[in-house]
């Protein structure tokens, strides 16, 4: 417990629920970093951990994540999140879910579900008939809610560009080589985006017909996984998994800019004062990819309130995420401290700590 306790990722968290239920076979972890700013909201990872303490650290890190996330973002949520361990085989069943939500159910509104890695918003449909307290439901047309992919390719495609003009000077993407990693709903949402305005484009994915798809659809060029990082380009965009950015990733880094969808980027605090050493401009993940969290966010308030939210009050919200980038970057430069650390420093104030 003492080795536990002394570890960086457990940040005081304020609530760890360990759930097992033997009829259905679920084993899962909700984890509450913080409810200082309302009850802890982020989405539940179904994912195969062949060691379950890989599943802990996660569920930990990506909770606090969600407390700076939210914060930042100016939602009057706290930061939580959820993993479901699956079998090699990736089984999930119906029966899983329903002890899934009957778990959220149990903690009485203290955490808020939604769809992350491995989910779908068919799955947040049958959790939601155990508890109410689960977002990223499917909605009428033009109202908020739904698949959150969209919209944090949105805010990703936005911050995107705010780091393009205030580091290379352009005011347009026409020309600018962005390399990015994970070719799924977010990474893919992310390319669209960038070669509709003339963007120069490479990736990669594990699954490389995907990649290699979403290439031919957008006019890139796709290439081996092992590659992305060192790709030289003006942008490094990682839309996948998080911890890419260690000693060696960022030693392999050809970019003038970090900015993506990818949750916990960095993987220690040295790696990102190593960033900020060669000069490589970051976009904190937590304050970038947010949009998705606005939407689902905005949809659960709306919906508990009995109130409408729009896809354009959701947009608009989404489109102060370059104004808060740019926030950072100011004080990263007059402070000489890099932008994760800014960053840090005021989402920890936000809630608290």
């Amino acid at each position: 417990m003492a080795t536990f306790l002394n570890s960086p990722d457990w940040d005081e968290h304020e609530w760890i629920e360990l759930v097992h239920d033997r009829k259905s076979g679920l084993t899962a972890i909700i984890a509450l970093h913080s409810t200082h700013c309302g009850p802890g909201a982020g989405g539940t990872r179904f994912w195969h951990y062949p060691d379950p303490a890989d599943a802990m650290t996660d569920a930990l890190r990506l909770s606090r994540g969600m407390s700076y996330k939210n914060a930042m973002a100016g939602l009057p949520m706290g930061g939580g999140k959820a993993v479901v361990l699956l079998d090699s085989d990736g089984t999930k069943t119906e029966a899983m879910l329903d002890a899934f939500g009957d778990a959220i159910e149990a903690l009485g509104g203290a955490y808020v579900t939604a769809e992350d890695v491995g989910a779908s918003e068919a799955d947040m449909v049958a959790i939601s008939k155990r508890t109410s307290h689960v977002c990223g439901l499917p909605v009428e047309q033009g109202m908020a809610g739904g698949d959150p992919g969209p919209f944090t390719a949105y805010g990703i495609y936005l911050g995107i560009k705010a780091a393009v003009e205030h580091k290379l000077g352009k005011a347009n993407m026409a020309g600018v080589h962005v390399a990015l990693q994970g070719c799924g709903s977010v990474g893919s949402g992310v390319a669209r985006l960038l070669a509709a305005e003339g963007a120069r484009l490479t990736m990669a994915d594990i699954d490389e017909a995907r990649a290699a798809r979403l290439a031919a659809d957008v006019g890139g060029k796709a290439v081996a996984a092992g590659e992305i990082m060192s790709t030289p380009c003006d942008v490094f965009s990682p839309n996948a998994l998080g911890a890419i950015l260690d000693t060696n990733g960022v030693a392999a880094l050809d970019c003038a800019i970090v900015a993506g969808g990818a949750n916990n980027q960095i993987a220690r605090p040295e790696n990102g004062v190593e960033l900020f050493r060669r000069d490589i401009l970051y976009a904190p993940d937590y304050v970038i990819n947010a949009g998705g969290i606005i939407n689902v966010s905005l949809e659960y308030l709306a919906r508990r309130d009995g109130q409408p939210c729009t896809a354009e009050t959701v947009n608009r919200r989404i489109g102060q995420i370059p104004d808060r980038l740019r926030e950072i970057w100011r004080e990263s430069a007059a402070s000489g401290q890099g932008a994760e650390v800014v960053a840090g420093e005021t989402a920890r104030k936000l809630i608290g700590r």
